[in-house]
């Protein structure tokens, strides 16, 4: 009766943690909706990128570039996948360290914490906006480029490659959370994220296939999860190879992204554990 009475509390206390996040995303909502220009901007930029690879592309020798499954990309068709996988890492990456460092500046950090709200609850609500949105952007970016340019992206690998970003989603949100931690301990290094996923951008073959990297480096960049994640995507898209090619990068996608996920609650934790025993966690 006891233990009965006790699983009934933890799932009243889950659905009650479930029952805040609506309010981060009306939060999100309406403040990324009161500056229309940045939203807008956003699209602009990506339009600009795809327009200038356009045109990157008719310089490109075709042989350099990779087949998937049998099928030989355009390089619009690569850097388009890329483009797109990019941005949401670059989100990811920020997003949560954003939110903390914005609470900080406001000041509202700490009551934030200070209220009965779990910190998972916290760390989930700061991205739950764009944990929809996100994917949201990068599916109708594609979509367009395809129309746009009369992309080949088969229709069958649709699910294939959604199933790929939602596993990778944990991978990403992880490494941002961890970026959260330090940002709430050091309370500075933004600057650092921008670097850091230009360089996981860079060594992911988003822009250019990895074969073209030395030799060395290459096969150590073909291991990147980043770069798996990108290869899978683009297999699922470019080819008819369907679920067996993408099965050995879910494999090591799913596990990995666990991993990745429970590090960067850890550190989130231990940061907030020390921030409140320092008393700083107003500090900014």
């Amino acid at each position: 009766m006891i233990e009965l009475a006790v699983n009934a509390g933890r799932v009243d206390s889950l659905v009650g943690e479930l029952a805040k996040l609506p309010a981060f995303l009306r939060r999100d909502l309406l403040v990324a909706w009161s500056y229309r220009f940045a939203f807008v901007g956003d699209l602009f930029n990506l339009a600009a990128q795809t327009l200038t690879f356009y045109f990157v592309g008719q310089m490109v020798d075709p042989s350099k570039l990779p087949v998937y499954g049998g099928t030989q990309a355009t390089y619009l068709e690569f850097v388009a996948i890329g483009i797109g996988v990019s941005a949401f890492l670059l989100f990811g990456l920020g997003r949560v360290a954003q939110a903390v460092r914005g609470e900080q500046l406001m000041g509202t950090l700490e009551s934030v914490l200070m209220t009965p709200t779990a910190s998972p609850t916290v760390q989930i609500g700061s991205v739950f906006f764009d944990l929809i949105y996100i994917p949201i952007r990068t599916a109708l970016f594609l979509l367009v480029v395809a129309v746009a340019f009369g992309l080949n992206f088969h229709a069958e690998g649709i699910v294939p490659a959604a199933l790929v970003l939602l596993v990778f989603i944990p991978f990403v949100w992880g490494l941002g959370v961890l970026v959260a931690a330090l940002t709430l301990t050091f309370k500075r290094g933004m600057g650092a994220i921008g670097l850091g996923a230009l360089a996981l951008g860079i060594f992911s073959g988003a822009y250019f296939p990895l074969s073209l990297l030395p030799h060395w480096l290459s096969s150590v960049a073909a291991d990147n999860p980043i770069a798996r994640a990108m290869d899978a995507i683009r297999t699922a898209l470019l080819s008819n190879a369907g679920w067996a090619g993408i099965a050995s990068d879910l494999a090591l996608l799913a596990p990995l992204s666990a991993l990745s996920l429970a590090i960067g609650l850890f550190a989130f934790k231990l940061a907030l554990r020390r921030e409140r025993r320092l008393g700083t966690l107003g500090f900014y």
